[in-house]
């Protein structure tokens, strides 16, 4: 049967029944809560409350975010995804993929998709300038120049993914005026450097015989000899002894 309660009983019971419920609140509150997340590990503060290592600066998200070469890392990944599915193919996700980042590290880093990639061309160009440039850094005859032109043509698989990066920014300058002062830049740069081995006006037009050659060698299904390149490198630059020659 059960108690009955009245009277000035009442209030006290009550109040003892409230007391018993904070008591337990209290308890729980102090007692240790679930684990945290993975990869995450339980801090108190020096005010006793409870945080997680992400929360207070020693998580993994933290230490990705101020990450200071990441942003170089997306642009190199960038850079192999446009090499791997071309400009059209090139998505956030992918790049996140071949990252190893998550989706809003792109998104925080750059403003857009086009923004990305043109930075990684950028990036790209700045490259590539150096590698041509080194190119020819024992080369003293004209004879030493021919033959770092032909290399630079039959590259075979070393060099084919530089190239169709390179072909890849210029298709996309086509469609992208943005990036047109980008490639002008670029060619500018070649033409620098091989005009130190002839004078500008065969340089100018060895610069476009180049790349030509290179995009033939590139799609040919028949490889053209070593000899006819050497031919119409030699072809270009005219007679020896010529000035510039």
């Amino acid at each position: 049967m059960l108690p009955r309660w009245g009277g000035d009983e009442y209030p006290l019971i009550c109040t003892s029944v409230l007391k018993a419920y904070m008591f337990v609140r209290m308890l729980h509150i102090e007692s240790p809560s679930a684990d945290p997340p993975e990869g995450e590990t339980a801090r108190r503060t020096a005010g006793g409350e409870r945080r997680t290592s992400a929360e207070s600066g020693g998580g993994r998200r933290r230490t990705r975010r101020n990450d200071p070469g990441r942003r170089t890392h997306i642009l190199d990944a960038t850079l192999d995804v446009i090499a791997d599915h071309g400009v059209a193919g090139t998505t956030h996700r992918h790049i996140a993929a071949r990252a190893g980042v998550p989706l809003g590290s792109i998104t925080y880093h750059f403003a857009s998709l086009t923004d990305l990639q043109a930075q990684a061309f950028a990036r790209y160009v700045e490259l590539q300038s150096a590698v041509f440039e080194n190119l020819f850094e024992d080369v003293n005859t004209r004879e030493q120049f021919v033959d770092v032109l032909v290399d630079l043509v039959h590259g075979g698989p070393a060099r084919h993914r530089s190239a169709v990066l390179g072909f890849e920014l210029h298709l996309a300058a086509l469609r992208n005026p943005g990036l047109r002062a980008l490639t002008q830049a670029w060619t500018e740069d070649s033409r620098t450097v091989l005009a130190r081995f002839t004078d500008l006006d065969s340089a100018a037009r060895l610069d476009p015989l180049l790349e030509g050659m290179i995009m033939h060698a590139l799609l040919a299904t028949a490889p053209e000899s070593r000899e006819r390149t050497r031919e119409a490198i030699a072809q270009t630059l005219g007679p020896v002894g010529r000035p510039g020659s």
